[in-house]
């Protein structure tokens, strides 16, 4: 085979073709599905004879109703074991899954306030407000307040001689 690519007017064509091939089948096949359906109605169930006296239209009543209830009893019959095979099929499905094990998605990190994980455990009903910040001690900072002065300069150089004189006594 060659490596070149078929052309989509050729690729469109052959299409096209399967297409009515398809069509073909499906056309004869429900041709045939039809074919079977009169074979098997006009075998299992012959057209009445309705001519003749009351008595031989209420024999051919009865056989009728014989043959509807036969039928009828095939088809519960047949129910009945669908029925079974679909519930054997969710079983065996049922089966596979728990032999193959359950896999567990990855989990992904989600971001989420503390009142918001809160709110989701504990529901709508109760508004919690985790405010941390407000479970701290109070600091009041002490703001000193100098005055600049002209004269405030000397007396701080005075307070750190008084100091000095203090450590040389030592």
């Amino acid at each position: 085979m060659s490596d070149k690519k078929m052309t989509s007017s050729r690729r469109h064509h052959l299409k096209s073709l399967m297409l009515q091939i398809a069509a073909k089948w499906i056309q004869e096949e429900q041709k045939e599905n039809e074919a079977v359906k009169k074979a098997y109605m006009a075998e299992s169930c012959p057209s009445p004879n309705k001519s003749g006296d009351q008595a031989a239209l209420m024999e051919t009543c009865r056989k009728l109703a014989a043959l509807i209830d036969r039928v009828d009893e095939e088809r519960y019959d047949l129910h009945a074991k669908v029925g079974k095979a679909d519930k054997e099929i969710e079983d065996l499905k049922i089966k596979v899954v728990e032999l193959a094990g359950v896999k567990k998605p990855a989990l992904k990190r989600v971001r989420m306030s503390a009142d918001a994980m809160l709110k989701a455990l504990l529901g709508s009903k109760h508004t919690v407000n985790m405010d941390l910040r407000a479970n701290l001690k109070q600091v009041k900072k002490e703001v000193k307040e100098e005055s600049v002065e002209a004269g405030d300069w000397r007396k701080n150089i005075e307070d750190k001689a008084d100091r000095k004189k203090m450590f040389e006594t030592s």
